[in-house]
C-alpha cells in the first residue's frame, strides 16, 4: 500500500508531460522519457523527500500550460492584459489535424487581436498579422479573407494608426501574391483603396483603382467590382471631379443591378447618390436618397446612420424648409439618433430660419467637431453662410444710396475687411449695382435703371416680318 502511494506522484508527473506532448503535437524527447523513468524509480523508494513538486518544476523550466478558450475569456472580462499570454499559448500549440483545436486557434487569433485593439497596441497587432500567416495557410480559403480583413479593420478603432494600417495592408498583399491567392489579393486591394482615400492619397488610390478594375472585369466579379467603382466615385468627388464621380457611380449601380446587392452596399450607393445630387444643388432628390440610406443603415444598426440623418436635415435647411426638421426628428427611425450631432444641425436650422449671422457663427463655434470634421457638411455650410451674408448685406444697404463700410460692418457685427471683400464680390456678380469708394471708405449704390426694350422689340418685329415674307414667297412659287 505504501509503495502504491509513493508511486502516485510519479504517475501524475508522467501523465502531465504526456498530455502536454499530445496537445503540442511535438515528438517525444528520449532524454525526457529516460528522466521520467528514473524519476519513477526514485519515487518508489520510501523516502518522501524525493517526491518532486510538479508546479515548481514547471515554473523552473518555463514550460507553458495550454489554456482553453473559456479560461481565456473569463480572464479577459476582468483583465485583457492577463488574457494575452493565455491566447498566445493556444496559438503556440500545434493543432495538427484536430478540427476543434484548429477552430480554437482561429478564435484565439481574433480574440488576441481584440485584446491588442482594446489596449491600443497597434505594433503588436501588426506583428500578430504577420506571424499568423502560417496558421492562415492551414485555414480554408473561404475563411481567410474574412479573418484578415477583420484583423486589419481592428486598426481603425485605434487612433493615429492609418499609416501603419496601410503598411500592413501592403505587406499582406505581397504575401497573397506569393501564395497566389487572387481573390484575397483583390479584397485587400479594395481595402487599401479605402485607406488611401481616408489618408487623402488620391493619386495612389486612382492608380490602384485602374489596375484593379481591369482584373475584376476579366474575372467578372460583380460584387467587388461594385465596391471598387463606388470607391472610385468617392475619390473623384474628393478631387471635385463631379462628372467622373457621377460616371463611376452610374457604372456601380449598373453592376449592382446584375447581382444581389447586400443592404450595407446598397445604403452606401444611396449615400453617394445623395451626396452628388446635393453637390448639384438638387437637394430634394438628395433628401430622398439620404432617407433610403438612413433606413438601410438603421435596420442594421450601422453607426453611419447618424451621418445620413445629418445630411437629411442639411437638405431641408438648404431648401428653406427648416420647419420640417422637427417632424423628421420625431419620426420612428430618427428618434434613437438624437444627440449632440442632431442638436448641432438644429442650431444651424434655427440660425438660418432667423437669418442671423451671429447665431450661425455661434453654432459653428459651439459644435466645431460635429460640423467641421465632416467635409460634406462643411462645404454646404460655407455656401449657406455666404448666402446668409448676402441676404443680410442686401437688407442693410437697401435704404441707402451712400453708406460707410464701417457702418455696415457695425450693423452685421463682422470685420470691415470681410464686409468690403464680400461687397466687391456681390458687385461683380451683379447682385446689386454700385461701386466701392475705397478712398472715402464708402459704398455708393446706384438705382437700377429700367431696361429699354425698344431694341429687342424691333428685332422681334423684323424676325416676324421675315417669316411672313418667306411664307408669301413659298405660296407665290406654288401658284406659278
Amino acid at each position: 500500500m505504501r509503495d502504491s502511494l509513493a508511486f502516485a506522484p510519479a504517475l501524475r508527473f508522467a501523465s502531465y508531460y504526456f498530455r502536454l506532448f499530445f496537445l503540442s503535437a511535438k515528438p517525444f524527447n528520449p532524454r525526457l522519457i529516460h528522466s521520467l523513468s528514473s524519476t519513477t524509480a526514485r519515487t518508489t523508494t520510501n523516502n518522501p523527500q524525493v517526491q518532486p513538486n510538479i508546479q515548481e518544476y514547471i515554473k523552473q523550466t518555463d514550460m507553458p500550460s495550454v489554456s482553453t478558450i473559456a479560461q481565456a475569456e473569463e480572464v479577459r472580462k476582468t483583465s485583457p492584459e492577463q488574457a494575452i499570454p493565455l491566447y498566445q499559448s493556444i496559438l503556440a500549440a500545434a493543432a495538427g489535424t484536430d478540427v476543434s483545436a484548429r477552430n480554437d486557434q482561429e478564435t484565439a487569433l481574433l480574440k488576441l487581436a481584440q485584446c491588442y485593439r482594446d489596449l491600443h497596441r497597434p505594433n503588436e497587432l501588426a506583428a500578430l498579422i504577420h506571424d499568423s500567416r502560417t496558421l492562415i495557410t492551414s485555414i480554408p480559403k473561404a475563411k481567410t479573407a474574412k479573418i484578415i480583413r477583420t484583423l486589419i479593420d481592428y486598426f481603425s478603432e485605434i487612433p493615429n494608426t492609418l499609416p501603419l494600417q496601410i503598411e500592413v495592408c501592403k505587406e499582406t498583399i505581397q504575401w497573397t501574391i506569393q501564395e497566389k491567392r487572387i481573390f484575397l489579393k483583390q479584397a485587400l486591394e479594395t481595402r487599401l483603396i479605402a485607406l488611401y482615400l481616408d489618408n487623402k492619397m488620391y493619386s495612389d488610390s486612382l492608380a490602384l483603382v485602374g489596375t484593379l478594375l481591369k482584373e475584376l472585369k476579366k474575372l467578372d466579379d460583380k460584387m467587388v467590382l461594385v465596391e471598387v467603382q463606388l470607391l472610385e466615385s468617392r475619390v473623384c468627388h474628393a478631387l471635385r471631379n463631379l462628372p467622373k464621380a457621377k460616371a463611376a457611380l452610374t457604372s456601380a449601380r449598373t453592376s449592382a443591378n446584375a447581382i444581389y446587392c447586400p443592404p450595407l452596399l446598397q445604403a452606401a450607393l444611396d449615400m453617394q447618390s445623395g451626396i452628388l445630387h446635393a453637390e448639384e444643388k438638387d437637394y430634394k432628390t438628395g433628401f430622398s436618397y439620404f432617407y433610403e440610406t438612413l433606413e438601410g443603415y438603421s435596420s442594421l444598426d450601422d453607426p453611419r446612420a447618424i451621418s445620413a440623418l445629418k445630411y437629411m436635415l442639411l437638405c431641408k435647411v438648404m431648401l428653406n424648409l427648416s420647419d420640417d426638421i422637427q417632424a423628421i426628428l420625431n419620426s420612428k427611425v430618427a428618434l434613437k439618433y438624437r444627440g449632440v450631432e442632431v442638436e448641432a444641425m438644429k442650431a444651424i436650422a434655427s440660425a438660418h430660419n432667423n437669418r442671423s449671422l451671429q447665431e450661425f457663427e455661434q453654432a459653428l463655434a459651439a459644435y466645431r467637431d460635429e460640423l467641421g470634421n465632416d467635409p460634406i457638411i462643411r462645404n454646404h455650410l460655407a455656401s449657406l453662410y455666404d448666402k446668409l451674408l448676402e441676404q443680410n448685406l442686401v437688407r442693410v444697404i437697401e435704404p441707402f444710396s451712400r453708406v460707410e463700410i464701417s457702418h455696415i460692418a457695425e450693423i452685421i457685427k463682422l470685420p470691415a475687411q470681410q464686409v468690403e471683400v464680400k461687397l466687391s464680390q456681390m458687385i461683380l456678380d451683379k447682385t446689386f449695382h454700385g461701386v466701392l469708394d475705397q478712398g472715402a471708405g464708402c459704398l455708393v449704390v446706384f438705382e437700377e435703371t429700367p431696361v429699354d426694350k425698344t431694341y429687342e422689340s424691333a428685332l422681334d418685329t423684323m424676325k416676324n416680318m421675315a417669316n411672313v415674307v418667306e411664307s408669301l414667297y413659298e405660296k407665290a412659287s406654288k401658284l406659278s
